[in-house]
């Protein structure tokens, strides 16, 4: 009783930030930011203050990788294997050029700006796959610090910002179809919140596509997380921080909490669950994942993140940037290509 006593101080300060971020986020007029992120902004600002109190530390910690990875198994309960089938043939051949792209520019620019490969590893994951959900996720996986996994999300929001302004313009001046365009938001724009209100902005019929097509790109961090996590112990073998059998101990090293993720998936494709609960299941993932932000944040100050300098900044731009200009013109090759 007396260990669990100690973390709950620190759970109870993370969910009534995540409470506050719900409440801040209410009054917005457009969800811009989301939750997670306002979440974790609160977070950073209360750093120095609980930095300094013990009493909350334990929790904080305990909130940040536990609560973190149970918000991220209640996420899978957005995605059913139906909405993959249905997202089809145009999506799923999508991916495969924005992926490329995402994570081939995130070499190159990790080489050409001298970036430590976690941090560009969590601005390729973001834009690869489902913004602050994927960097979340990811980063506990390579063991990245609290200031990348905040830097990642802050260079997230700043470029989703941008595309909920200009998406809409662009495929309007284009004259984009409601497939095209939602298509091209659907692999290209980050956060779930802000594909939701470009695609929305555009189209009906847009928004829906997008939407889908988004969800579809959740699924693949499945087999990304499993990459990453063998990526990252065969570098802790090679810098001689485990011994050579670590290698081939796969226990060791698969982040169980994703075949939670997997099971949830399942959950949904049965049908078996009312919307009401699908809706709430989902809500209550989007708000723990928010607490372990929050927590995320309490363990990082803004001079971390500032401190981690401006060429990551500019290496997340021309990730992002790289995608949604090979976005645009694959969805548009592939339309003319597929009848």
């Amino acid at each position: 009783m007396t260990r669990y006593a100690a973390i709950i101080p620190g759970i109870i300060l993370c969910l009534g930030v995540a409470l506050a971020a719900v409440l801040i986020n209410s009054i917005m007029p457009v969800d811009l930011l989301g939750i997670a992120l306002v979440s974790l902004i609160l977070g950073m600002l209360l750093n120095p203050v609980i930095s300094r109190q013990q009493v909350f530390h334990r929790g904080v910690d305990w909130t940040s990788k536990l609560i973190l990875r149970a918000g991220i198994i209640l996420t899978g309960i957005s995605l059913s294997f139906a909405q993959v089938v249905q997202a089809g043939k145009y999506a799923l051949l999508l991916m495969v050029f924005t992926l490329s792209t995402a994570f081939g520019v995130g070499i190159l620019c990790r080489k050409i700006f001298k970036i430590d490969w976690k941090l560009s590893s969590l601005l390729s994951v973001s834009t690869a796959i489902c913004g602050g959900t994927a960097v979340a996720t990811v980063g506990p996986v390579i063991e990245a610090k609290e200031k990348e996994i905040a830097y990642a999300l802050s260079a997230t929001f700043v470029f989703d910002l941008l595309t909920v302004i200009l998406f809409p313009w662009v495929g309007k001046l284009l004259g984009m179809s409601d497939t095209g365009f939602g298509l091209w938001v659907g692999t290209s724009v980050n956060d779930t919140s802000s594909v939701i209100a470009a695609g929305y902005a555009f189209s009906d019929a847009a928004g829906a596509l997008a939407t889908i097509v988004k969800l579809t790109r959740t699924l693949f961090i499945v087999p990304i997380v499993l990459i990453f996590a063998w990526i990252h112990a065969k570098k802790k073998v090679a810098g001689g921080e485990v011994g050579e059998m670590a290698k081939i101990r796969v226990r060791d090293i698969f982040p169980w909490f994703i075949l939670g993720f997997l099971f949830m998936v399942g959950v949904r494709s049965t049908g078996l669950l009312s919307a009401g609960a699908v809706a709430t299941t989902g809500n209550l993932a989007k708000f723990l994942l928010a607490a372990a932000l929050g927590a995320i944040g309490m363990k990082t100050s803004f001079q971390e993140v500032a401190g981690v300098g401006i060429k990551p900044m500019i290496a997340g731009v021309i990730i992002d940037s790289s995608v949604v200009v090979v976005a645009l013109f694959a969805q548009a090759a592939i339309l003319r290509l597929i009848p």
